[in-house]
């Protein structure tokens, strides 16, 4: 596949540097050419300098021939232009672009072919705030991610002292819990991803990814660590896009104070915002956060633009007394550092945003791709199609299956039911089918097993 990528930014890069890896035809276009110097140095990719919605720069970039257009620059405008163009003079097949105002995004009758050319809208804020929210409904976990609508989850969760499961096998889990559907996909130990056989013991600090129906992620929770008390004061250091989205969202069921350095944006969220408290001061100052009662919050989310900033605010408020403490961080090497330290969740925006891209990147008919692990691994949602004779997966049962290493099905979506697969589960058609890989290099075979045979058609 021909991908073109305008926009070099922090998803622009990530991007690039994801399908670099799987062997994809990337070309990205930026204006600054010393952050296409350094993504040239670093992977076996085309650039080109330039505007990125001008035609002579997108002709050079090769969009005649592209497959997608994947349009992130730092400007909506661009990217609109962008899309449009490579609609009007090349008819590009998929065009997806990053929309970030929400001015735009409450009129998407804007974006079709006889009005802005735009197949895709991705919206980085909007995925950050609505991956935040469902940590918010889940305390205990590390990550919480929706398939077919939030039918299925697949939840992160570390293993601690005091859930019934540590020290014991996995084969345990049935017996504790003999009325729940429940798989654990993978475990990572010390960084390293573990077989989940059913002799697998679990240990205090282990990784655990498992799926279950919503109803019951917080019974197969509670066989891994104990169970913390919902969230009731939350706390916001930060009153951009994201920060007033999830102020928004919040306000209504949780107590929400919100800090904001900039007075005229402090005046203007005090009347955006209905219940919430905001607050003009320095997202790092001890003395506000202690005059505003740090040690009774259950939850401060550092959601500046500034990884330093949230770094440190995040640090202090943890050290001042809040219980659980959220960081926004952009650059991959800081989420490797602080996560699991003094930072309880280390949330980085590329890889809430890169999963929505994937999904429609993805050869085979991919759902729903979410990044895992700073992209190490992945889980997908692929539907399957064909029959017996078309298809390397339908009508075959789980351990007939030829799945490459590190990769497992963790559950199928038939209809309106989720069901967690067994050895003997049957793959039917048009079932929607979880996998999760622990090692991406496989990417490519997961993809052909759901892709069908000529014979087919």
């Amino acid at each position: 596949m021909k991908i073109l990528i305008l926009g070099a930014g922090q998803v622009g890069s990530s991007v690039a540097a994801t399908l670099a890896k799987e062997a994809d035809d990337i070309t990205l276009v930026d204006i600054d050419s010393d952050s296409l110097l350094k993504m040239q140095d670093h992977y076996d990719i085309r650039t080109v300098q330039g505007l990125a919605s001008h035609p002579d720069v997108l002709e050079r970039a090769g969009a005649a021939d592209a497959d997608l257009i994947l349009a992130v620059t730092s400007s909506d405008e661009t990217n609109m232009v962008a899309c449009q163009i490579c609609h009007t003079l090349y008819n590009t097949p998929t065009k997806i672009a990053r929309i970030r105002a929400p001015e735009y995004l409450t009129n998407p009758q804007l974006f079709n072919n006889d009005a802005i050319a735009i197949d895709v809208l991705i919206s980085p804020e909007q995925l950050v705030t609505e991956y935040i929210e469902r940590l918010i409904s889940h305390p205990n976990a590390l990550q919480v991610l929706n398939f077919a609508d939030g039918l299925l989850k697949l939840v992160v969760v570390r293993a601690s002292h005091g859930g019934p499961l540590i020290g014991k096998p996995l084969r345990e889990l049935r017996k504790n819990l003999p009325k729940i559907q429940t798989r654990i996909a993978a475990i990572f130990r010390n960084g390293k991803a573990i077989p989940p056989e059913a002799e697998t013991v679990i240990k205090a600090d282990d990784e655990v990814f498992f799926v279950a129906a919503s109803n019951d992620v917080r019974a197969v929770m509670a066989e891994l660590r104990p169970l913390e008390k919902p969230y009731k004061r939350i706390m916001l250091a930060g009153g951009g896009n994201i920060g007033v989205r999830l102020a928004r969202a919040l306000e209504n069921d949780y107590q929400v104070k919100l800090i904001e350095a900039n007075s005229k944006r402090a005046d203007y969220l005090s009347e955006e915002l209905s219940n919430s408290i905001v607050l003009l001061g320095d997202v790092a100052n001890e003395e506000l956060l202690l005059e505003e009662e740090i040690d009774n919050v259950d939850l401060f989310c550092a959601l500046t633009n500034d990884d330093e900033a949230n770094i440190l605010s995040a640090m202090l408020a943890k050290r001042l007394g809040a219980r659980k403490v959220l960081s926004l961080i952009n650059r991959a090497a800081y989420v490797d550092l602080v996560e699991s330290s003094t930072i309880d969740i280390a949330l980085s925006p590329q890889q809430a945003t890169i999963g929505s891209l994937l999904a429609h990147i993805r050869r085979g008919d991919v759902v729903a791709v979410h990044s895992l692990r700073r992209g190490a691994a992945e889980a997908i949602e692929a539907i399957a199609h064909g029959d017996k004779s078309s298809s390397l997966v339908v009508g075959r049962r789980i351990d007939e299956i030829d799945l490459p290493p590190g990769t497992s099905i963790g559950a199928i979506i038939r209809g309106e039911k989720a069901i967690i697969v067994q050895r003997d589960t049957v793959i039917e058609a048009e079932d929607h089918v979880i996998l999760f890989l622990t090692n991406k290099r496989y990417i490519k075979e997961v993809e052909r097993l759901f892709q069908v045979g000529f014979n087919f058609f």
